[in-house]
Formats: structure tokens, sequence, C-alpha cells
């Protein structure tokens, strides 16, 4: 597996743990509950962001995803 490869899967499970911390903020009943869901899936949105700009670094510099 590539370093890419790796960093693809990482990002896949840090979108499933934002679309948890989504669904745990819109559903809670408590609202500091909410709050703090909420605020934790915009980090996760950074986190997010962060990782796809690598793997497109990566992928630009691993022989295999370059066009010839």
């Amino acid at each position: 597996m590539t370093i890419a490869s790796s960093v693809n899967q990482c990002l896949s499970t840090i979108k499933g743990i934002e679309s948890q911390l989504s669904s745990l903020a819109l559903n809670s009943q408590d609202e500091e509950a909410k709050r703090i869901f909420h605020e934790t899936m915009l980090m996760m949105d950074d986190i997010k962001q962060d990782l796809q700009a690598r793997v497109y670094e990566l992928e630009a510099e691993e022989p295999q995803y370059k066009k010839p």
C-alpha cells in the first residue's frame, strides 16, 4: 500500500466520523452535546481538508499516479 493510499484510507475514515458527528449533533436532545458534536464536526472538516490537500501532493509525487 502506498502512502497516498494510506492517507486516502484515513481520509475516508475521517469523512465517516464527520458524518457520524453531524448525525449525533442533529439527533441529540442536549443543547450542550449538540454544540460539542457540531464543534468537533467542524474540527474534523478542517482535518479532512488538510488530508485531502496532502493526498493531492502525494499523488503528484508518487510515480504510479503520474500520467505519461
